[in-house]
């Protein structure tokens, strides 16, 4: 019995070794979009702009996912700004299995900076919750300057009904449920603000799985300090990955691709 406990153990190691201890992620290709950039610095609080965290997160999180053995690019790896559906396209031309969009949160009301606070993940959808609307209206100001209503309402509603919303909304479930299991396990305090349907602009053109990550409020003094500690930005990243890495093997064992 011993010889084949041994043999057993030498066996599982090679396994691993050799990469057959899990699935292959090398044809898997994710496209991380860091939000806003260049003349568009997002939210800004006590000197922290949205623009700069938000880089910094989609390059950690670039790095999990290369060493999970995953395909990456970025829509953009310096301070420079991308018009409204340039972001998406790159996904599409690429061929990316996931769209992920990062951005950080913000509420105008100073008297309830320090009340509001969470981690949210977002998929393309109308909606009649007033905050979810709130924050998709601040996200998409800057790329949507001059655009009348008529125009988004259009723009919109010609994908609503697509077969992707669907997959986006398992995908935002399996993230968020990643974050929050990494997230919590060393900041226990930390608050789910859930998945939630909004009309983020930046959205609306990828024809694959798209999300948008909130990763916090950076007008909340708590959440915006520890959202510029390394540490939590890693935890960040690895929910990030687990959530998608979940999704696409469900994905494959539902559907074979």
């Amino acid at each position: 019995m011993r010889y084949i406990r041994y043999f057993l153990t030498g066996m599982t190691a090679l396994f691993v070794l050799s990469g057959c201890g899990g699935p292959s992620r090398s044809d898997s290709l994710v496209v991380i979009d860091a939000g806003h950039g260049g003349h568009d610095c997002g939210a800004q609080c006590d000197g922290k702009q949205e623009k700069e965290l938000v880089l910094q997160i989609t390059q950690q999180l670039a790095k999990e996912f290369k060493r999970k053995g995953y395909r990456v690019y970025l829509t953009r790896g310096r301070d420079k700004f991308l018009k409204l559906g340039e972001r998406t396209k790159i996904a599409d031309k690429m061929d990316a299995k996931v769209f992920i969009s990062i951005h950080a949160n913000a509420i105008a009301n100073k008297n309830r900076f320090e009340a509001v606070e969470g981690i949210e993940t977002y998929f393309l959808q109308k909606t009649r919750d007033a905050r979810s609307q709130r924050v998709a209206a601040r996200e998409n100001a800057a790329v949507l300057q001059g655009t009348d209503k008529l125009s988004r309402d259009v723009i919109i509603d010609a994908v609503l009904n697509g077969p992707k919303i669907v997959e986006s909304n398992k995908l935002a479930i399996d993230v968020q449920n990643g974050m929050m299991r990494q997230i919590q396990s060393r900041y226990k305090d930390a608050i789910n603000g859930g998945v939630r349907p909004a009309p983020f602009y930046v959205l609306v053109g990828a024809s694959r799985p798209s999300i948008l990550v909130e990763v916090g409020y950076i007008t909340n003094s708590k959440e915006r300090e520890r959202l510029f500690k390394p540490d939590y930005q890693k935890r960040i990243a690895k929910g990030i990955v687990e959530g998608v890495s979940r999704y696409l093997d469900n994905r494959k064992a539902e559907t074979g691709v």
